[in-house]
Parts: structure tokens; sequence; C-alpha cells
């Protein structure tokens, strides 16, 4: 992929994104069509950067269009983020889900590890708390965990 096209798919992509907090727009403007419908239903999300980018080239927008590209699993979700702010482990996934442990993982290409990914999000969707036991993790979520964060407790 040539870095204008790159550029292009992320420019569209924009239109579709989660929203940064440090933008001062409404969210509904940068919602993904049918967000609502995703965040009830769905067991997993998968968040993608889609700004990461390398000497590669623009690879989180390249790891998108290549997941959005393979049927979702039931229950799992895929949606673009603008930033994870983690430029150095390019290029960034989230697996995400109320009431579970969230997941962020770094250093994915587009290419090798799209099968990984969805397999990580099957077992992340299957799990009843987020908690996926190492040995049960694809290789590139056992090396490229930057974090692991525990579920917001429930609003009093």
């Amino acid at each position: 992929m040539t870095a204008l096209a790159a550029f292009e798919k992320l420019s569209l992509l924009r239109e579709t994104l989660i929203p940064n907090p440090s933008r001062a727009q409404n969210e509904e403007s940068w919602a993904e069509p049918g967000r609502d419908d995703h965040a009830t239903t769905a067991s997993a999300t998968i968040l993608v950067c889609v700004t990461c980018k390398s000497e590669e080239g623009q690879l989180g927008a390249a790891l998108f269009a290549a997941l959005s590209k393979r049927p979702p699993d039931a229950g799992v979700a895929l949606r673009a983020v603008e930033c994870f702010a983690v430029c150095k482990r390019p290029c960034t996934v989230a697996l995400a889900s109320p009431g579970k442990w969230t997941y962020v993982v770094g250093d994915l290409k587009p290419d090798p590890h799209v099968d990984d990914i969805l397999a990580a999000a099957r077992r992340y969707a299957a799990s009843p708390d987020g908690v996926v036991p190492w040995r049960d993790r694809p290789v590139p979520f056992r090396k490229g965990v930057i974090s692991r964060t525990p579920p917001l407790a429930p609003a009093l």
C-alpha cells in the first residue's frame, strides 16, 4: 500500500472513529454507525488504533482494513480509534467489554497477526471476566501486552 493510499484510507476512517477525549467535538459526530447496537450486543470489541505508523507506513489503518475484510464472529465488534498513545509499539489494539478486564496489546502487524487477533477476541469474548489464561493466548498476545486494566466498578 502506498503512503497516499494509506492516507486516503485513514481520512475515510476518521469519519467513523471513536472520539479522542482531547477533541472538543460532539461524540456522536465521531461515532461509528450502529455504535450503540455494537456496545450492547458485543461480548468483545476489538479497538484498533488507525493512527499507528512506522517506517513501514500506516500500519494501523492497514490492520483495521485487514480485520474489516474478515467476517466477524458472533459477539465480536470491530472499531477504529484515533490513538492509544502507544506510538513506540505499533500496531496497537485493545480488547474491551463492559464488566471485563481490558487488554491493550502492541507490536502487531496487518498480515501475520489478523488470525491471532481474531482468535484472542474469541477467547476474550468467551471468558466471563475478560481474563484469558496466558497459555491460551495467541503468541503475540503473550508477548505484546502493554496493559491489563480492571473493569470499572458499577456506579453507586
